[in-house]
């Protein structure tokens, strides 16, 4: 318990305890001057409540007053968030004007200064640490006035209920969301057999196994002479043409000791040869016999019978994704068509009457940057996208839309939250859908949420903002759809950061970077609104609570055009 936090007698004023300013870390490389449109969006949570005696004041005001001239403030700087490409998490109908009031009011209400210039990267500027400690302080109070220990969502709503607590329930921990999203569901057991035209990007419902030898019998591995026994040979008719054995020719003629054939890479080995003399390396005499300018072993350049595999053998297990080299090597070991497991069946709903589909935006109206985005990112992940439709802020219609589906997996963006039209938590208690992620505690798109609408059929509720969409797709989708489609959890990996990374209290923080030989670059841009940052960024890095210093090592999360296909089960030395 601080100074400020202990109980003053009576009525006298309590006197202030004085610190030193704290020590500010730079800002990245990537971003070295501040830049409004890179603040993100207002926490739905942050907005002001009634005043509580509870501390937070005075130890914003400390912070306030310890920080040095022109240094950031709290929430001042936010006016542009209302006209930003989606929706925030809470009321999608503030504009600008209601944005700007909404974050003074707030930056009122906790002590901050306001118009004290630019805040540092991410909102945290010492502020949200002060304000997450004195919220746990509260909540624990209010869990004792209760009477019992409030260890989850119970103990967030009461703290939130006491005051302007911006520690309210964070939802389901980062980690532990992504995990339950890809066990929530198995494979629906359908098998399809798709020719080999179109099964590109599908994962294999049964192992693929060699329909013949590969190569189905001895071939040459080079141009040159097919040899029997040791030299100099006799050469022998160079056959049709007289351009000796080719590839695809078929000729039961063995082939005397002592005597050599023209023979093309990838034809027939004939009976009785012994090796492959290289083109380079041989010569004939004037009697046209056939000289090695080097020494012949038995089999040499020859391709035996079942080198790379036996009929019956397993080449890749169930679940492999089907990429163009996998088609190649199903052709060759005879198949037409392979069985693969049916992609993923998913239905989009873009909520918002606010939201245009062409032209620019005008008079409150936002283009939809979401339909644009998401359906192929679903394709890339390999599901077969039904419909993207868009719909009104009308509960009705969403209930409608959600129960009619057919779909393994519905999608919607925005609605997720608690404001005035965010109609999907109304909705999924209206068709009885189990709810299984409420909430992430992750920066940005903490309002995600995962629901059971029936055995085999999900429900993913993705924030508005585009940014907190994509973490949302990232987080919940991208494991559901590689669960749907009989395809294993991505194996996570690690590369150091180049930059020092603020962190947020106590949430995961999801930004987009760029590969360097340096490390992991950090990208500006990174709001909750913005696409220019994850427009270039070659994956989102998992920053966690806290933040992480230069060289520290972060876990990768690829896009799916980035990522590259792993292939377990087989032996490949």
């Amino acid at each position: 318990m601080t100074a400020h936090d202990r109980e003053r007698p009576g009525p006298a004023k309590r006197p202030r305890a004085t610190r030193s300013p704290r020590p500010r870390k730079p800002a990245p490389e990537t971003a070295p001057d501040p830049d409004p449109d890179d603040a993100p969006a207002p926490d739905p949570d942050d907005a002001p409540a009634p005043e509580a005696d509870d501390g937070s004041d005075d130890a914003l005001n400390l912070v306030g007053r310890n920080r040095p001239a022109g240094a950031a403030g709290c929430r001042t700087d936010q006016a542009d968030q209302g006209t930003r490409t989606g929706r925030t998490g809470s009321s999608r109908k503030a504009g600008a004007e209601g944005a700007a009031g909404a974050d003074a009011g707030s930056a009122a209400g906790r002590g901050a200064v306001p118009g004290s210039g630019p805040r540092t990267e991410g909102g945290i500027d010492g502020v949200d640490d002060v304000l997450a400690l004195v919220g746990r302080d509260r909540g624990r109070e209010a869990s004792r006035r209760r009477g019992e220990s409030g260890g989850g969502r119970a103990a967030g709503t009461a703290a939130s209920a006491e005051g302007r607590s911006v520690n309210r329930h964070r939802g389901m921990a980062w980690a532990e969301a992504r995990a339950l999203a890809g066990r929530v569901v198995g494979v629906s057991g359908r098998v399809e057999r798709v020719s080999l035209e179109r099964a590109l990007g599908r994962a294999l419902a049964e192992p693929l196994v060699a329909l013949t030898d590969l190569p189905p019998f001895d071939t040459s591995a080079m141009d040159g002479w097919a040899v029997a026994g040791p030299g100099p040979w006799g050469v022998r008719g160079d056959g049709d043409g007289g351009h000796g054995l080719l590839a695809g020719q078929v000729s039961d003629a063995r082939l005397p000791d002592g005597s050599a054939v023209r023979i093309a890479t990838g034809a027939r080995i004939p009976p009785d040869a012994t090796a492959v003399v290289r083109s380079e390396h041989a010569r004939t005499d004037a009697a046209g016999y056939l000289h090695a300018r080097r020494a012949v072993t038995q089999g040499q350049d020859i391709r035996p019978r079942g080198q790379e595999c036996r009929s019956g053998e397993r080449l890749l297990p169930a679940g492999s994704v089907i990429t163009p080299a996998v088609l190649g090597l199903a052709a060759a070991a005879g198949y037409d068509d392979v069985p693969a497991i049916p992609r993923p069946r998913v239905e989009v709903l873009v909520l918002g009457d606010e939201l245009l589909a062409e032209g620019l935006p005008h008079d409150g109206l936002i283009r939809d940057a979401l339909g644009p985005l998401i359906a192929p990112w679903l394709r890339a992940l390999g599901a077969d996208v039904t419909a993207t439709r868009q719909l009104r802020d009308d509960a009705e219609a969403l209930r409608r839309a959600v129960a009619r589906s057919t779909a393994d997996l519905v999608i919607t963006t925005g609605g997720t939250a608690a404001g005035p039209v965010d109609h999907v938590h109304t909705v999924l208690q209206r068709i009885g859908a189990e709810p299984l992620v409420d909430g992430v505690a992750v920066r940005p798109g903490h309002p995600m949420l995962l629901a059971r609408r029936a055995p085999g059929r999900l429900f993913v509720g993705l924030p508005g903002n585009p940014l907190a969409a994509v973490s949302g797709l990232l987080t919940l989708v991208e494991p559901v759809l590689r669960a749907l489609a009989g395809r294993a959890p991505r194996t996570p990996y690690h590369v150091p950061v180049r930059d020092a990374v603020h962190g947020h209290p106590s949430d995961t923080r999801l930004i987009p970077f760029a590969h360097r030989d340096e490390g992991l670059v950090p990208l500006r841009f990174s709001g909750p609104a913005m696409l220019r940052g994850i427009a270039v960024a070659d994956g989102l890095a998992v920053v966690k609570p806290g933040g992480a210093r230069p060289g520290d090592d972060l876990e990768v999360l690829d896009l799916p055009w980035n990522a590259t296909a792993s292939v377990d089960g087989g032996c490949f030395t």
